[in-house]
Parts: structure tokens; sequence; C-alpha cells
């Protein structure tokens, strides 16, 4: 019988999949489900986006490999927007990576910095594919607990010394999924004096950095002095312009892990398609007119969803950013039972905490990506659920 590496066969599915499952069971059956589970943006690319991607695509010259490190317009761009988000300067050529997707990137990282027992300071709750990324490179997470009344930040003067010895990366996401929570500088200038007096690598998932509501501008962790001698941090085109399915990141910071990541990726594939790289150097160079845009109507189903949530007894913060909305769910349910009771009683699927963590029982994760029609209707529906007692007083 042929078998399948140990690291595979034990590997968890996708915690999104049981969901989703069920979703199909349902349709099946005439109901009409409305998915806020993942975070699928349901906003358009921008139209100048990919019609750039439409006029590259049929030039010939794009159809070749792409050089294994991005295109240097993409790469250029990445720079440009660097120095005009953040007042931070980059080399194009030892500095940047262009990447398929960030998720990719983060994978990716963990095979190329981590040897076998190695370990890392997770986020928990925190996007999934950190400890499994970690655990398919032979690493070992260790859980870093975000709590609300510590406005979700690592308590970094809790990590025991052992721990300490222990880690090669200390990994952030901010603004943060799923929690949709936000900082200040300061906090990455806390993570960078732990990673510099420890010797860990400093890395910040970035994917949601230009999705923030009203005044908020998410910082990032290059602008702290210093932090390209310490620090990387990944970002990505598929939140801020709606383009998920395009498979289009970067990462960017200490040359050295820029390096090896390079090596690393040369060896698996290609990079991506050269006409979406040169489509995404377009967005970045955009004024964000349409991240602005779009950003105005992911704050208005928000505070929409807030208000509405919190007066049945689902209560949840406003956030700054992200397309999230972490909420407590009701006395008496545990995250899953309570996702599942609203999957299979009135049709809507939430993500539970608990797919983020430990540190999530007790909460579920709601994606703002439908229309505010169809926000009113879960609404409407959870209200007739809480009318008939299944919840709540």
């Amino acid at each position: 019988m042929i078998t399948v590496a140990d690291k595979v066969k034990n590997l968890p599915a996708y915690v999104f999949s049981e969901f989703q499952h069920k979703k199909a069971e349902l349709e099946r059956k005439g109901v009409d489900v409305i998915d806020l589970g993942i975070g699928a943006p349901d906003l358009p690319t921008p139209d100048f986006v990919y019609e750039r991607l439409v006029l590259e695509a049929k030039n010939p010259a794009n159809h070749r490999y792409s050089p294994y490190s991005g295109c240097s317009e993409f790469k250029e761009a990445v720079a440009e927007f660097y120095k005009k988000q953040y007042d931070v300067d980059l080399d194009p050529d030892k500095e940047i990576l262009a990447l398929i997707g960030s998720k990719e990137g983060i994978a990716n990282l963990f095979q190329a910095v981590l040897n076998p027992g190695d370990a890392v300071f997770v986020p928990d709750p925190g996007y999934p594919i950190y400890t499994k990324g970690v655990l398919l490179a032979g690493g070992e997470s260790i859980l870093l607990p975000l709590h609300q009344e510590a406005g979700y930040i690592p308590q970094f003067g809790r990590i025991s010394k052992k721990n300490k010895q222990r880690a090669k990366i200390l990994l952030l996401n901010y603004p943060s999924n799923p929690l949709g929570a936000t900082i200040e500088l300061n906090t990455f200038k806390e993570a960078a004096t732990f990673s510099k007096n420890n010797n860990i690598l400093l890395v910040n998932d970035a994917a949601y950095d230009l999705i923030t509501f009203d005044d908020y501008k998410a910082p990032s962790v290059l602008q702290v002095p210093g932090a390209k001698d310490l620090a990387v941090e990944f970002g990505s085109l598929s939140k801020s312009f709606n383009m998920t399915g395009w498979r289009i990141g970067y990462v960017v910071g200490n040359k050295n892990i820029i390096k090896a990541l390079t090596t690393l990726k040369s060896n698996i594939d290609s990079s991506q398609f050269l006409a979406v790289q040169k489509a995404a150097a377009t967005a970045l160079r955009s004024d964000l007119a349409a991240v602005r845009e779009h950003n105005a109507i992911y704050q208005e189903r928000m505070e929409r969803l807030h208000t509405a949530l919190n007066e049945l007894g689902i209560y949840t913060e406003k956030t700054r950013g992200t397309i999230f909305l972490w909420a407590k769910v009701p006395a008496g349910f545990t995250s899953k039972r309570f996702a599942n009771k609203l999957l299979e009683e009135a049709g809507v699927i939430v993500t539970p905490g608990t797919a983020f963590g430990p540190t999530g029982e007790g909460y579920i994760r709601i994606a703002l990506t439908v229309s505010t029609a169809r926000l009113d209707e879960v609404v409407h529906r959870l209200r007739e659920l809480r009318l008939k007692g299944e919840y709540g007083s």
C-alpha cells in the first residue's frame, strides 16, 4: 500500500471545509445560506487594475517566465508604496520579493528559516496557516494568548525565559485576522525590542494594512528604527484591492531573510504571471481612491452589524480596520455549538473562534463580505431565533 507523509496524514482539514460541506448540503435542500465565514471580499477589483491585466495578457513578452524574485516593475512599485505610505526606503533588488499571495510566502518562510524543533511565537487567536505552516516545517508553535483586556497585544513580560531561548520567530498580525484588532507603532517598537534582545526574527503579516476606517492608519513594522536588521513584513493585494484569486503579494525587509526565501522559492516555483505582477504594480501606484471607497462600504457594514448584534446580545466591539467582527457568543454556548446553531437553524455561516486557536473559545468571527441588504437579512434571522427563545433572554 502506498502511503503519504506523516506530516500530511496527521494534518487536520482546513478549518473552513467542514462548514462549506454543511453549506452545500443545506443549499441542496433549498436553504438560502448567507456565508459570513470565509473572508473573501465581495467587492470588485478596480477597473483600472484588470484593464492593465488584459493589456499585459495580450503581450506575448509577458508569457515567458518571470524573474524568480519578481519583475522589476512590481518590486519598484512596492518600494514606492512603502515610501509613500510609511516613509520607509526599500531596495527593490535586495529587500523585496514577489509572492504568489502572502499565504504562500508565510508558509515558505517557515521552510526557509526553521530547523526541526525550532519554535515560533504565534498569535492565539491567529490565522490558521501560522500553526499549520510551522508544523509542516518541522517546527513547534508557542501560542501567545491575545485577550481583549490587554488590547489584543502579546504580553511580552509574561513570556518564560525557556520559551525566549527556544523561539526563532515572533509572528504578529496587525490589523488582525480574526480579531479586527489594531495597534499603534509603539506595539511594534516593543516587539522589536523583545526580538532584538532575544535574537528572534520579527515578522508582521500586514494583509489588511490598507483596510482601515476613519482617520486610523495602520503602521508598518519597518517604521521602527533599525527594523530591517531584524524584521520582515508580508503584504497582499487580495483584500485591499479585492484580488484574492489573482494570488499576488510580497515580503519586504531584512535582506538576508529575503535572500533565503528567494533561494527556497526559486527551487519550488517560478514566481507569478508577469501580467498579474504588472497589474498589481498599477494598483500599488494608484492614489488608493478605490481602496478608500471600498473601506467606506466595509465601515458602513461594520457599524450597522455592530449595533444590531449588540442589541441581540451578541456582543462585539467596533473595529478600526479589517473586514471582520469578533463577537462573543451568548451565555450557555461554546463557539462551535453556536456557529452550528446559526448555520442549521438560521442558514448563516460564521466561523467559530476555536478555529483560530484555543483562546478563541467563546467567540465567533463574522466576515463583512455581503451587502447591507444581506446583513439586514442576517439580523432578521437572528432576531427570529432570539424571539423563539433559542438563545439569550
